[in-house]
């Protein structure tokens, strides 16, 4: 538990986290269950959801698993249902799982267009729709949406930009329309990570060169860093934030 820091910073919260079978997700959830909160972990991939839910429980914390394609809707139905017959509430959702591309925008098929914008887009606008309902019976929640860099600046991932720019737009109509109910939106923005979308391209030293140089500090960042931001605007700490964009970047954006 010492890389998860000290204190319990969400007591008694019941948290659903897409894409928590590895990475960004993965430690999340890992570091969510430490400070406190019973977590419903998600992933399309079945076997990596219940391998982080049986992390989560060898290390003393609460925890259920689920596969979820994030861009069916009956999928959310199931999940949100697991998670009101589990804990019998929803105080966080994070919008985590995603799907990303290095196309060059001109060789982007119809299909890899509609599965980029279903998936980093529209899957996560059906999980708002599914646990605003639950969060205004309880007058509160937070909701943290994993957008990317990449809905910044420019990149050879037209498809993928275009649907986290729409997921910034997203986070932001959401939490004007939800504030007064209690219920807060926010983003976080990850730069280079070492997760599996970034494996391919770490896989070979030259890029891997070239990319940490070109950020302000030379270097991929770790899931953790992610993590513990999205703790943060989880948790009361962050209670006068909603709306706003944190970007973890390693100073991509301020270059």
């Amino acid at each position: 538990m010492t890389d998860f820091g000290l204190g319990q910073r969400l007591p008694g919260k019941v948290a659903i986290i897409t894409g928590g079978g590895g990475g960004i997700g993965g430690f999340t959830a890992r570091l969510f269950a430490a400070h406190g909160a019973k977590v419903v972990v998600t992933d399309i991939n079945e076997s990596a959801a219940q391998a982080t839910a049986a992390q989560i429980i060898a290390e003393g914390g609460k925890a259920v698993a689920l596969r979820h394609d994030i861009s069916a809707p009956a999928d959310w139905d199931r999940a949100v249902a697991l998670t009101l017959e589990n804990f019998g509430k929803i105080d966080v959702l994070v919008n985590n799982a995603g799907l990303h591309h290095e196309t060059f925008m001109s060789d982007i098929t119809q299909a890899e267009w509609d599965k980029s914008i279903s998936v980093n887009l529209t899957g996560p606008f059906m999980g708002l729709q599914r646990v605003i309902p639950q969060m205004l019976k309880q007058k509160q929640g937070a909701i943290i949406n994993v957008c990317s860099v990449a809905a910044l600046v420019g990149g050879s991932f037209a498809h993928y930009s275009a649907a986290k720019g729409g997921l910034r737009s997203l986070t932001h109509t959401a939490a004007i329309s939800y504030a007064k109910q209690g219920i807060r939106v926010n983003a976080v923005f990850p730069g280079l990570i070492e997760t599996n979308l970034t494996a391919e391209a770490r896989a070979n030293p030259e890029i891997r060169a070239m990319l940490a140089a070109s950020t302000a500090l030379p270097r991929f960042g770790q899931p953790r860093d992610i993590a513990f931001a999205i703790l943060f605007l989880a948790s009361d700490e962050s209670s006068f934030a909603t709306g706003a964009d944190f970007i973890i970047d390693g100073g991509v954006t301020a270059m």
